[in-house]
């Protein structure tokens, strides 16, 4: 296959480029993008390859989930799922059938329906920079991006090109790994993308780096019904080392309510269109369920009816990282990660990850959620009526932040002790 030559390429986001210098942070070297129109794509356009990506973005998210099932936990799916399907159109032969069937990425239009899930999200975008962290926005900000790093004098496949270009919206950013330049352009990419709350990327380029492929994920909300700051107060939490005493926040809500042997969960939500989706082990059970369980919860919770919960849910404010190497390749990717992978798809020469790991920053308080998440591959005047259930949250328990009209999983963690980073 033919590279497209640096002439070809279009110049994109000199905006981008002009906020950063013009707010004082680091510019952004140009990128540069395949000269090709974004395809047009509906979720309704393929939609057993949208089930499939959000299959597949469980199945990541349960075993990131395991990777560390006594910490509190902090991640996210998408953000891992846009990384990987990017890995996945420069990958060949045997490494691209065994990412196919390890993660269960769809057997046709992987692409289009990651551009289908990317274009509906884009109607909730927004700068996050903008964002008051004090008072999360009534409309739900979701701002995803995605930028492909690569070595000045490494030379790119057309076939990779043109897909990132047509589907994701993405070009490549050329910068100096040999100089020691690229680790500052990493660094204001991504804090520019998560708002700031994640300063680096969470992998250092080398000399020998040729390319970084890194998605960020930002989601910024108040609740639809936010919690009353004057009915906080201290209370008990039990984890793994004794009971601790942590703020609990209290509310009365009528919120979709499931249970099931050994769970019960409700989904909490944000305004048009995002919930909070909580589930409460049974006592003495861990919060780490695997991805045929998460499944089978979250098809009781999209089906289930409202019910009035007097809800009683702890504040917290966590980050966490994550190897995603050690992640996948317990998932099976053994091929993909070693030393000899097919990537032949990107680029000539012989090709291998070097490093994938993912950092991720999560605050829920009384009025909302602000979350951010980097990738890096290389919600009377009478009387209330009396709850139907009661359901305190005061022992380690699991959480997602979902799209609703997708059920993608943006975020997903666990609380394992509220009060500590």
């Amino acid at each position: 296959m033919g590279t497209i030559p640096k002439r070809l390429l279009s110049t994109i986001l000199a905006a981008e480029v002009l906020v950063l210098t013009g707010c004082g942070s680091p510019a952004l070297p140009e990128q540069r993008i395949a000269d090709v129109e974004r395809e047009a794509v509906l979720l309704t356009d393929h939609p057993d390859a949208v089930s499939a990506l959000r299959d597949s973005s469980y199945r990541i998210g349960a075993a990131m989930l395991a990777a560390d099932p006594e910490g509190n936990q902090v991640t996210s799916p998408v953000s891992a799922l846009a990384a990987l399907a990017m890995l996945r159109i420069g990958a060949r032969t045997t490494t691209a059938e065994e990412l196919d069937a390890v993660l269960g990425f769809p057997a046709d239009h992987r692409d289009e329906a990651m551009n289908a899930l990317l274009t509906d999200w884009a109607a909730h975008d927004g700068a996050p920079g903008s964002v008051d962290e004090e008072e999360p926005p009534e409309e739900p900000l979701l701002h995803l991006a995605d930028g492909i790093f690569v070595a000045e004098d490494f030379a790119l496949r057309e076939a990779f090109l043109e897909p990132l270009a047509e589907h994701y919206g993405a070009g490549v950013y050329p910068v100096d790994y040999r100089g020691g330049g690229a680790q500052a352009d990493l660094n204001a990419w991504v804090a520019h993308h998560t708002g700031g709350r994640i300063k680096q990327a969470p992998l250092h380029p080398t000399p020998d780096t040729v390319l970084n492929i890194i998605n960020t994920v930002y989601f910024a909300a108040a609740w639809e019904d936010p919690f009353d700051p004057g009915n906080t107060s201290p209370g008990p939490f039990t984890t793994s080392d004794g009971e601790v005493e942590t703020p609990l926040m209290h509310s009365l809500l009528p919120l979709a309510y499931a249970e099931a042997d050994g769970w019960q969960g409700v989904d909490l939500p944000y305004n048009n269109g995002f919930v909070m989706r909580l589930i409460l082990p049974a006592h003495g059970s861990a919060p780490i369920p695997d991805a045929g369980t998460l499944e089978e919860i979250n098809a009781a919770l999209d089906a289930a009816p409202e019910a009035m919960v007097a809800l009683t849910l702890p504040s917290w404010e966590h980050t966490y990282d994550v190897d995603l190497l050690e992640v996948l390749t317990t998932m099976g990717l053994k091929e993909t990660l070693g030393p000899a992978p097919d990537f032949s798809g990107i680029g000539s020469g012989a090709l291998f990850i070097a490093g994938a790991a993912q950092s991720a920053t999560i605050t829920v308080a009384e009025k909302g959620t602000i979350a951010a998440a980097v990738t890096q591959m290389a919600m009377a005047g009478s009387a209330p009526p009396p709850p139907d259930i009661e359901l305190v949250f005061d022992r380690p328990f699991l959480y997602q932040i979902l799209h609703e009209d997708t059920g993608m999983p943006l975020f997903l963690g666990t609380v394992m002790a509220p009060g500590q980073t």
